[in-house]
């Protein structure tokens, strides 16, 4: 399953409860503000780490979204891979299901 979040995990809680839902093998995209949890040493960084590690998820931030809110690609959190739009589209494609969290 793709779970796409788009939410700053500063303001909601939609990417926690994401990570809590996503199983084994699931890829988590991360758009627009959401992409902010994504920087080394943020409060997200363990989250991120633990459902990379431990549950086996893909994460996923889009590289148009990390520019546009100054995010470049050295503070990305080792073990997150950036995608371009075709990346997003191909992550839809790979994946039968598709959540998104609001």
């Amino acid at each position: 399953m793709l779970h796409i979040v788009n939410k700053s995990p500063f303001e909601r809680n939609a990417l926690m409860s994401c990570l809590g839902h996503a199983l084994a093998g699931d890829a988590v995209l991360l758009i627009e503000d959401a992409v902010i949890g994504v920087v080394t040493g943020s409060g997200m960084a363990p989250e991120l780490q633990i459902a990379m590690k431990d549950k086996s998820v893909s994460i996923y931030a889009l590289g148009p979204d990390l520019a546009a809110r100054g995010v470049k690609a050295e503070r990305v959190l080792d073990g997150i891979q950036i995608v371009d739009y075709a990346g997003f589209v191909d992550l839809t494609v790979a994946n039968e299901k598709t959540q998104s969290w609001l």
